[in-house]
């Protein structure tokens, strides 16, 4: 969750110095929860881009791991948005959701419970392409 956070921070420095030169400096009032809602956009995209096309981001990439359906077959972009959101929702709860996982039976975090979903090792890396 570390290296995935260094990437979060990168992306949301690059996209926030474009949507800071867009707006002319000024983050005051309305602005300012329409920069927020862009950011939430942001890394949606990034997030649901990389877990429906591959199951992995770059951090998920390096460590070997990539997100499943509870089958265990791909992802698809509507359950990368729900898993997206739910886990907004695990943050929140001050990381409620994900301190799920000492408890769950599986080692799921809260939002991959309901979403469906699943982070699974992945032995066979070498020749499969995808992800971000």
């Amino acid at each position: 969750m570390v290296y995935e956070t260094l990437i979060v921070l990168a992306v949301v420095l690059f996209a926030g110095l474009v949507f800071y030169g867009v707006v002319n400096s000024r983050l005051q009032g309305g602005i300012r929860h329409l920069f927020q809602l862009y950011l939430f956009l942001v890394l949606a995209v990034y997030f649901v881009v990389c877990w429906s096309h591959g199951g992995r981001t770059l951090p998920m990439q390096t460590w070997k791991m990539r997100m499943v359906r509870s089958d265990g077959m791909s992802i698809g972009i509507g359950q990368a948005m729900l898993r997206y959101v739910l886990a907004w929702f695990s943050l929140l709860s001050l990381g409620a959701g994900f301190l799920w996982a000492f408890f769950d039976r599986d080692r799921q975090f809260l939002h991959d419970r309901l979403a469906g979903t699943r982070i699974v090792v992945d032995v066979e890396i070498g020749d499969r392409p995808g992800g971000c």
